[in-house]
């Protein structure tokens, strides 16, 4: 069985992105052996090439992530935040009626970074709280100043 998937090079490092069914269903740190790249891979690549030369806001690639049905509950509302704008663990998990830390769990397992913006969800605090691609982090503050993201959460009040 070959495998359709693709490497593409980018400033947060080689990603490599997979399609089953002609879906979207893994993105990931690292360079695999080359194999089938089809033209929804093609259109990826170049729908992230855009993303990061900040020519493209909004990825339109039909995605299939595999997980929990909490799981894909909290990457839709991740898909629901704009570009350059974040949201709290806490926000989410009040949208969706669960607690902070199942959103924070679901972040952590989420298949499609970037393409499912969980680096655009921080700490109700305004700090970054965690993430499990690329270099932690420093990948997510580098995606977030990508972005001029304003970190803060949507419920906040000013004192």
């Amino acid at each position: 069985m070959d495998i359709k998937c693709t490497s593409i090079m980018s400033p947060v490092g080689t990603l490599s992105c997979f399609e089953e069914d002609d879906k979207i269903i893994v993105l990931e740190w690292g360079q695999v052996p080359q194999g089938i790249e089809t033209p929804l891979l093609k259109e990826a690549k170049a729908q992230i090439s855009a993303y990061f030369s900040a020519k493209l806001t909004q990825f339109d690639l039909p995605v299939d992530p595999h997980g929990t049905d909490h799981q894909k509950k909290v990457w839709q509302k991740m898909c629901e935040i704009p570009f350059g704008e974040t949201r709290s663990y806490g926000d989410i998990a009040k949208e969706l009626n669960s607690a902070a830390q199942a959103v924070g769990s679901a972040c952590g397992k989420n298949p499609i970074p970037i393409i499912i913006p969980c680096h655009r969800i921080i700490g109700s605090n305004g700090n970054k709280g965690g993430y499990s691609g690329g270099e932690g982090l420093e990948t997510k503050e580098q995606l977030l100043r990508l972005e001029q993201a304003v970190l803060t959460s949507r419920h906040q009040t000013s004192a």
